[in-house]
């Protein structure tokens, strides 16, 4: 098998042994280059063409932002950013610069706990075998003013056929999840929920991100909200989003992991706990992602009587998820993301307006 060719980008000596050391320990990967800012980051990226960089993102010189829009406008690279930013929307504003996926380092200080980051650094890296480059470029650019990709509100006092709308993604979540949230120029008829694949102490800041840019009240979920119409509830990092019926409300409720959940917060635990509420009056939809994360949960939404699409292979940055999705043979309908919110407000039984 060919060998990922990695290039590590951290002003820390330390960070890029130990980074060096966790990335060699995973067969088929090579360390053929190291920098110390971003404007050694890009002369590397040119002479060694490797086929990742990882991205420390606070560094002198040239920061990791500057260097991400170089990059991606003149030699595009797969990126994954390693950064010990969580409490602001700085690895966010990585992701929209075309990162495809980010590790949290345990403390911003030099420090041992680095190494804990080595299973999660594993995973994102073998994602890098099944990524699409030009579906992350693709992503990056400005999407066109063409009335079917801004698809706002629907009509005034309309009724939707559907009350939950519940959605997983993982590597190359983010972005995608947000140009579904801005669509939505209103508030529309149905709540939405949810699972991206995420670290503890990022969720916040993701929610408050899209809640600016949406008709939707858009919140981290926390244990005892209210599901209601017009509000988006995202799963914390780290935890589960799971509902219970309390009276005539249907609550979310936080909960910790279990043993076997692979992803974390997981699909398919968030789309069996909606299936079993909301039954026939639910939506689920599988968005790009690695793994086969939301497949055991999309057969147990499509037998209470839910409607499933997934994103079709066109457009997802990693096809993994909604490969093994639509390997089950439930799913309704396999759309592209310049047709997801379209797909998702004709399937509530409502009639979108564009402009």
């Amino acid at each position: 098998m060919k060998k990922i060719r990695v290039v590590v980008v951290d002003d820390s000596a330390y960070n890029r042994r130990a980074i060096t050391r966790m990335l060699e320990e995973l067969p088929g990967v090579q360390v053929v280059g190291y920098a110390t800012n971003g404007e050694e980051g890009i002369r590397r990226v040119i002479d060694l063409t490797p086929d990742l960089v990882t991205l420390d993102l606070e560094m002198p010189r040239m920061d990791g932002f500057t260097m991400l829009r170089i990059l991606m406008a003149s030699t595009p690279v797969p990126v994954i950013v390693i950064s010990s930013t969580s409490g602001d929307e700085k690895v966010f504003k990585a992701l929209e610069l075309g990162a495809v996926d980010f590790i949290a380092k345990p403390t911003s200080v030099i420090s041992d706990e680095l190494l804990k980051i080595q299973q999660d650094l594993h995973q994102k890296v073998q994602a890098v075998f099944k990524l699409n480059m030009a579906r992350v470029q693709k992503r990056v650019e400005p999407a066109p003013p063409a009335p079917e990709v801004t698809v706002p509100a629907v009509a005034a006092g309309a009724n939707s056929s559907v009350d939950i709308v519940a959605i997983g993604s993982s590597t190359g979540g983010p972005p995608a999840l947000q140009r579904i949230f801005a669509s939505f120029r209103e508030a529309p008829p149905f709540a939405m929920v949810v699972s991206q694949h995420m670290p503890a102490g990022f969720t916040t800041a993701f929610a408050e991100r899209l809640n600016r840019s949406s008709g939707f009240d858009v919140r981290e979920a926390k244990d005892g909200d209210e599901v209601l119409p017009g509000r988006a509830l995202i799963a914390p990092g780290g935890r589960n989003l799971i509902f219970e019926r309390s009276g005539d409300k249907i609550v979310a409720r936080v909960v910790p992991p279990g043993l076997k959940d692979r992803y974390v917060p997981s699909v398919d635990v968030m789309f069996r706990s909606c299936a079993e509420l909301y039954l026939n009056r639910m939506l689920a939809v599988v968005l790009t992602g690695m793994g086969n994360d939301g497949a055991a949960g999309v057969r147990e939404a499509k037998k209470a009587g839910a409607q499933v699409i997934a994103e079709s292979e066109e457009s997802a940055v990693v096809f993994g998820m909604p490969r093994e999705a639509i390997a089950t043979g439930v799913v309704d309908r396999v759309v592209p993301m310049d047709a997801m919110v379209r797909e998702i407000v004709l399937r509530c039984g409502l009639v979108p307006r564009f402009g």
